[in-house]
């Protein structure tokens, strides 16, 4: 039986900071640091710094809308977490972009989806208007699948879709590859390096809206004149 392909869903982050502004400071390579994982557990334990206070990392957290069990970070050589793009992703996901000086960016989703959104051979494809799959493969234990211009790792892990994605142009598949295998649950240092600093949450917050009525059902007055 011929296997059915679905073309990989290579979702934009939807981030708390603006389109514009996170891919200016990318570019540029401001607001970036060295990934967290990049010091292992081993040695965070053995350095002289005190672990971070769980209770302040839940209240930065909850304060920037994030879960902080949905936290994730990789590493790949040359790429460092860009600050201002960490936000979170519909409801309680998690987003971040990794980037390189030479405008390289991997970006890391963390979300609850189905299982199809991360088996790329699961079923036929949905939705239109995306591009076809010229890659759709089991790599270890994650999902490979790739467009002529984009690519994503995907694993499941308790309930979340953790991908890793890119433009092919802008990353190649091992180091994709290796940025998919080192991604992992931060821990309390890593939430502390990732997480917006107290008072400077970067979680989404309601939008006032200056067209709508004090009263009714909130809807904008889209009246018009007699002659139309």
């Amino acid at each position: 039986m011929t296997p059915r392909f679905r073309p990989p869903r290579l979702r934009p982050l939807l981030l708390t900071t603006t389109l514009t502004m996170t891919l200016a400071l990318a570019a540029t390579g401001c607001g970036t640091e060295p990934a967290p994982g990049s010091q292992t557990a081993a040695d965070r334990s053995s350095s002289a710094d005190p672990a971070p206070d769980r209770a302040e990392l839940e209240a930065r957290a909850s304060a920037a809308q994030l879960v902080a069990e949905h936290v994730w970070v990789t590493e790949a050589a040359g790429y460092a977490l860009a600050r201002q793009s960490v936000g979170v992703l519909g409801d309680d996901g998690f987003g971040s972009v990794y980037t390189e000086p030479d405008g390289g960016q991997i970006r890391l989703s963390v979300e609850r989806l189905p299982h199809a959104d991360a088996d790329c051979t699961d079923g036929p494809a949905s939705g239109g208007g995306q591009e076809p799959p010229v890659i759709c493969e089991r790599d270890g234990g994650q999902w490979y699948s790739a467009t002529e211009s984009g690519h994503s790792y995907a694993q499941e892990q308790d309930g979340l879709v953790v991908t890793l994605s890119g433009t092919r142009q802008e990353v190649d598949r091992p180091t994709l590859r290796a940025a998919a295998r080192a991604a992992h649950r931060a821990d309390d240092y890593e939430l502390d390096q990732v997480l917006p600093p107290a008072g400077e949450a970067s979680g989404r917050a309601p939008v006032e809206r200056g067209d709508l009525p004090t009263e009714g059902d909130g809807a904008p007055n889209n009246e018009v004149g007699a002659s139309g």
